[in-house]
């Protein structure tokens, strides 16, 4: 229903009869609508928090590391994809202040944002990446620009961007962003 239409206009007696139950057995479960959203929202959360794998015990270097970049562009943009009307109600709860929305937001980028933190540090320890690079600065900055990219998927079709073109070019930024070298190819 989020899909389909506005949060705030979806009803409790609208999800009761998609669901095929009644009002009463709705409220026995969720005090209201948001309430439901909200779970929704905490299961989405922890299917999120499985993006870290993406990064674990990856390489870098190389053509792995090209295949990483690449192989977070696409898991990153699947999962928006899957999940896009609850995430849209998250994002706004989030952005007006909900603090529940925003820690289900954080949950999720968290995950990516602490393990390309901990890559970036591992290759800095390597001398592969600058020791003036914060860390911490350049994964918060890639995974902001990976959830703003992923939210506007539908909008890069409409600038005439292809997904075919997006992934690659997405990939780029992150592997230049973490390792500071165009990929091996």
């Amino acid at each position: 229903m989020l899909s389909s239409s506005p949060y705030r206009d979806v009803k409790v007696i609208d999800v009761a009869r998609k669901a095929g139950t009644s009002p009463a057995t709705f409220y026995q479960y969720f005090p209201d609508v948001e309430g439901a959203v909200l779970e929704i929202a905490e299961q989405m959360a922890a299917e999120g928090a499985g993006l870290t794998e993406l990064l674990a015990g990856r390489s870098w270097v190389g053509k792995a590391g090209w295949q990483t970049a690449q192989d977070l562009v696409d898991g990153f943009l699947d999962f928006w994809r899957k999940n896009d009307a609850i995430l849209r109600v998250v994002d706004l709860g989030a952005a007006e202040g909900d603090k529940r929305f925003y820690k289900i937001r954080m949950k999720i980028l968290n995950s990516v944002n602490n393990s390309l933190t901990e890559t970036v540090k591992e290759l800095q320890a390597k001398g592969k990446v600058d020791k003036e690079v914060s860390p911490a600065a350049i994964a918060g900055s890639l995974v902001a620009m990976l959830a703003a990219v992923a939210g506007h998927q539908k909008g890069f079709q409409s600038w005439g961007v292809k997904q075919a073109e997006l992934k690659p070019n997405l990939a780029l930024l992150v592997h230049l962003g973490i390792t500071g070298r165009k990929p091996t190819r």
